[in-house]
């Protein structure tokens, strides 16, 4: 679980290889249809279901905290009593979950039908832990988690253009449809193309870990929701929140320490491979999401210092080519990882984002379409196509045998976290300095303490374990 053989001499031929990777890439395309294909959707969903857009805004919340909270504990409940089982009654719960939102009557119900669809939250690390049970070569692992992992930034930007297609030939109940539809051809593909898998040591599942974690997380997603609002956030309530969370934290903690079979050891939560990855994926996802995802997009629409891009253009400009940059590297960072190491691709990625972020700051001095164009292909290659890519292989590579699921799932979280963070971050820093030099130098600002905050998580992936290293010293616990 933890090396990346040299050699390619259990590389599996192609017939075999196929049907597992297009039955992971369904699964995959469930769990992305549920988290992109509604963007476009939103205004229609207020319209048809006579919402706020702050209402409808709490169901897309709610939905992205259940997904980082399912991802605690469900790759490890896997582990513990099969990875295939778990996966086939993930997708079954999603697939409810998307019906009841298709058919729901009012906001109250659709919120219910987006939580229960965040069950799909971890399909993308359980997958990766399921081809990494399937491919013994690691060389041939690195290209096909790469492919697997390149569609979770976006289907090329086809996911929401069909969503803003359907939404305004169908309304926006048809695309909950399709996400069943989809949802339910997974559950097929899983169950009849996989194999079923456990960990190499099967104890009970530490139901009483799981508890206090996602209490802490969940808080710490609310609170950080909440500081996104800025000026119309309840300040009160972030404190009481986070509050919450840090004790959510140190009563998982002594649990863990506890417990005959902790959900994650504290062993393990001091090593390196842990904190190190976290730390790096969180510093990530905060220095570049809000960038790519609100700065850039709003950049491109501003008609004032932008470059006064209509709604229905600025994805073909920002999104899509960021996606689409993404996923075509994808397969190219894998063929880089089985050579070079994960770690060194995802140092070229990190860099090479912080300096696309550098180009980002040139473009909001200067903005146009060609240029913001350029800036969102470059960090969808950077960003997308490699760094996100070599985060979530390294949380495979690096977890143990006798718990594979724990720093898939741990990780996942700090995706989520880092995103919740990079909102309320990066547009603090960008409202704070546009009330004091205009909103030019806001955007700027923003995205300059994006920049900064990627330099940060470049130099903390030097923290982050080789993952020959670890085969190596298999008693890790004594590393700083």
């Amino acid at each position: 679980m933890t090396t990346v053989p040299e050699t390619d001499k259990d590389k599996l031929p192609l017939s075999t290889v196929l049907p597992i990777v297009l039955s992971l890439l369904v699964a995959i395309f469930a769990f992305q249809l549920n988290a992109s294909m509604l963007s476009p959707a939103l205004a229609t969903m207020e319209r048809e279901l006579s919402a706020t857009t702050a209402e409808i805004g709490l169901t897309q919340t709610a939905f992205f905290t259940a997904a980082a909270l399912f991802s605690l504990f469900l790759p490890r409940w896997g582990d513990l009593i099969g990875r295939r089982k778990v996966m086939v009654g993930m997708l079954i719960v999603t697939a409810v979950g998307c019906a009841i939102s298709a058919v729901a009557p009012s906001v109250t119900v659709l919120f219910i039908g987006r939580i229960i669809q965040g069950a799909a939250g971890p399909i993308v690390p359980m997958s990766l832990i399921m081809l990494r049970a399937e491919i013994p070569s690691g060389r041939q692992y690195a290209l096909l988690m790469a492919i697997l992992t390149s569609i979770n930034g976006g289907i090329a930007g086809v996911d929401a253009l069909a969503g803003g297609w359907l939404a305004a030939n169908y309304g926006f109940r048809s695309i909950f449809w399709v996400m069943t539809v989809v949802c339910t051809v997974a559950v097929l593909s899983v169950r009849f193309f996989i194999k079923e898998t456990t960990a190499s040591e099967t104890p009970p599942m530490d139901w009483k870990g799981v508890l206090p974690i996602v209490v802490a997380l969940g808080a710490t997603l609310i609170a950080l929701n909440e500081a996104g609002k800025l000026a119309a956030a309840n300040w009160l309530l972030v404190a009481v929140l986070l509050v919450v969370g840090a004790v959510g934290f140190v009563i998982f903690w002594n649990v863990e320490k506890r417990v005959a079979h902790p959900l994650v050891s504290t062993t393990y939560m001091k090593q390196r491979r842990t904190w190190a990855l976290l730390l790096t994926t969180t510093l990530t996802m905060t220095g570049v999401f809000a960038v790519m995802n609100g700065l850039v997009p709003n950049l491109a629409q501003d008609p004032s210092v932008g470059a006064g891009l209509s709604a229905d253009t600025v994805s073909w400009v920002t999104l899509t080519p960021y996606a689409l940059a993404g996923l075509l590297m994808g397969p190219v960072s894998g063929k880089l990882a089985g050579r070079l190491g994960y770690n060194r691709v995802l140092q070229i990625g990190l860099i090479g984002t912080a300096a696309g972020l550098g180009l980002t700051l040139f473009a909001a001095g200067a903005p146009s379409a060609l240029l913001l164009l350029f800036v969102s292909i470059f960090v969808g290659i950077t960003y997308a196509g490699m760094s996100n890519i070599m985060l979530n292989g390294l949380g495979i590579v690096l977890s143990p045998e006798d718990n594979p699921g724990y720093l898939p799932g741990m990780n996942s979280g700090a995706f989520n976290l880092g995103a919740g963070l990079s909102f309320a971050v990066l547009f603090a820093a960008s409202t704070l300095i546009t009330e004091m030099s205009g909103p030019r130098a806001g955007y700027m600002g923003g995205i300059a303490t994006g920049a900064v905050i990627l330099v940060l998580a470049f130099l903390a992936s030097f923290l982050i374990p080789k993952p020959a290293d670890l085969d190596t010293k298999q008693t890790e616990g004594s590393k700083p």
